[in-house]
């Protein structure tokens, strides 16, 4: 049977509005001003050249507390033994980086909530790679002191998950509730510019039935940023389809009853049928178009899943790993996430119920 028409038959599509959770009101802005994209300010790049800006002004006049390593080089985990080191200037140096950032995310979020899809927005929670690190929470809670000391009445803070497991652990909040039905976990991908994960994700339904429980179970990492070369498109297709089935097998060592889903998160816009519209220029070869489908891809090499057949959703990277916060969002009605990374991702949510017209 045709894929699409297996999805629309089970009551699920791709990069659907209306979540069983939550309505995805908007995702993947690319706002734009006089000086280029917006959320390039906020990227780990960003910070790293705000960082570089700084040791600049202290060289002027004397020796770079922080060496002759150029910042793009610094690792998260060094930048935060800096933060945290018996060296005052050192430190004054990252945290001067991280005030200039803080001062540029409230801009950048101020700027978000003035879109028709954000107004009304009571709270942000940030994810990505910058989030897992001490100076990422730093700029993030300052950000937060800044937007509300203006009056903004909004809550700015990091998101609950370790952002590796939020985009696999927000997969769970894609698949409608029916297809739990004796089974106690799932497949999830998270899909990169410099990385692809994949993981198995436990339901833990009997603890929690609303998915609060949800953790990751095993995942892999496959980093196709640092190949040389750098690997093609049907290359990557083909060494994840390799990580599903190690994970299959593993799972079905470990006694746990895989459900036949399997959801991805994926940057860009994603179109009903699967198709990557746009905002995929930075995964391994060409993935936009209408000559591309993954999920057809997956589903092709993967047909079944403990004997039913194989399901698979799409929606952006963003829009999962916001997902993961659905649980601890109960108290808002409309909320939305930034990602920030190699890029700036967005998605805005209203809670199912609360959206309006509902009773």
């Amino acid at each position: 049977m045709n894929q699409n028409i297996t999805i629309r038959e089970a009551g699920i599509a791709h990069a659907a509005q209306r979540l069983p959770s939550v309505v995805v009101d908007d995702y993947n802005i690319e706002l734009k001003d006089g000086d280029g994209f917006i959320g390039d300010r906020v990227s780990k790049a960003a910070f790293r050249t705000m960082l570089e800006a700084c040791r600049e002004r202290l060289h002027a006049i004397g020796p770079d507390p922080l060496g002759d390593k150029p910042s793009c080089d610094f690792t998260k985990r060094r930048l935060d033994h800096i933060l945290l080191g018996q060296d005052p200037l050192a430190s004054g140096a990252v945290f001067s980086a991280i005030e200039a950032f803080a001062q540029e995310l409230a801009r950048v979020v101020r700027i978000f909530l003035n879109q028709e899809g954000w107004r009304g927005t009571q709270a942000i929670v940030v994810g990505g790679g910058f989030r897992d690190s001490r100076a990422g929470c730093l700029a993030i809670g300052r950000a937060g002191f800044l937007l509300r000391g203006e009056g903004i009445d909004i809550t700015l803070e990091p998101i609950r998950h370790h952002p590796d497991e939020g985009g696999l652990i927000g997969a769970v909040h894609l698949a409608p509730a029916w297809i739990f039905s004796g089974y106690d976990s799932l497949l999830a991908v998270d899909i990169g510019g410099s990385n692809i994960r994949a993981g198995v994700v436990t339901t833990n339904l009997r603890k929690a039935p609303d998915l609060s429980r949800s953790a990751v179970w095993r995942s892999e990492l496959w980093r196709h940023r640092d190949e040389d070369p750098a690997p093609s498109r049907d290359e990557a297709i083909e060494r994840l389809i390799g990580m599903l089935n190690d994970l299959i097998r593993r799972a079905e060592r470990a006694n746990l009853t895989l459900a036949p889903f399997i959801g991805i998160g994926c940057p860009g816009v994603i179109a009903a049928d699967g198709t990557i519209a746009r905002g995929g220029q930075n995964l391994p070869g060409d993935w936009e178009g209408d000559d591309f489908n993954l999920a057809g891809r997956i589903t092709a090499a993967i047909p079944r899943i403990g004997g039913h057949t194989t399901m698979v959703v799409m929606h952006n990277d963003a829009v999962v790993q916001g997902l993961s916060e659905v649980p601890d969002r109960k108290d808002v009605t409309r909320w939305g996430v930034l990602t920030i990374g190699t890029g700036l991702g967005n998605a805005r949510f209203t809670n199912r119920g609360d959206e309006p017209g509902c009773d």
